[in-house]
């Protein structure tokens, strides 16, 4: 009786695992196993490298891109004033402007020796010399420059008349700026910059407004 209580149950199977049946499940559970690393290895691979040109992409974008400069007439006021009639039209003076030159790029902006002209309704009236300089990274360089007006080439305009009869007289301003982006100190590239500013100048006060420029 003693000898029946201590002999082993049989398996469900009706025969016991041999050991060569336990070693090819243990290997097929290593093979598995070594299977997910490497399938985890690739997809953090995979996301690496999209996470690199996402970067790559942002940065060309935005650091790389070379944008072009700005530069404009940001305000300006008259000195050694004088207007004529309508009977006697003429008119003469001295703008004293500041100029800017607006650098978005992450480089300096080095431009050069740039000349200003000065029109009424396409006359030349004046004209300014901008010596050559540079613009910071991200920066804005502001500077100012006299400039004289002198109408007598537009005296024969039938306009000028009745400008200063109204007591406004148009006057634009045009320039191209030539310079070159020196960008991070690694790629260098030209890059010009045109300016196109109308402003009114208003007789009875002696004041330049609406400034507007393109």
């Amino acid at each position: 009786m003693a000898e029946k209580e201590h002999q082993p149950l049989p398996y469900p199977n009706g025969h016991g695992r041999s050991d060569a049946e336990v070693g090819g499940a243990a290997a097929h559970d290593a093979r598995e196993q070594r299977k997910k690393k490497r399938t985890k290895c690739f997809i953090y691979i995979a996301l690496f490298v999209i996470f690199q040109l996402g970067v790559i992409a942002i940065f060309s974008v935005t650091v790389m891109k070379i944008r072009t400069p700005k530069f404009r007439i940001r305000s300006a006021h008259l000195t050694s004033f004088h207007a004529g009639t309508p009977a006697s039209p003429s008119f003469s003076g001295t703008v004293n402007a500041e100029f800017s030159v607006k650098n978005a790029n992450f480089g300096r902006y080095k431009y050069r020796n740039t000349t200003v002209g000065f029109f009424y309704k396409g006359t030349p009236v004046g004209q300014v010399f901008v010596r050559d300089s540079r613009a910071g990274w991200r920066s804005t360089k502001k500077f100012r420059v006299a400039v004289d007006l002198n109408l007598a080439n537009a005296q024969g305009n039938p306009q000028l008349a009745s400008d200063l009869n109204a007591g406004v007289v148009q006057i634009t301003s045009q320039a191209k700026m030539a310079g070159r982006v020196e960008l991070i100190f690694v790629m260098k590239k030209n890059k010009a910059t045109d300016m196109n500013c109308n402003m009114e100048i208003v007789t009875a006060t002696q004041q330049i407004r609406n400034i507007v420029c393109k």
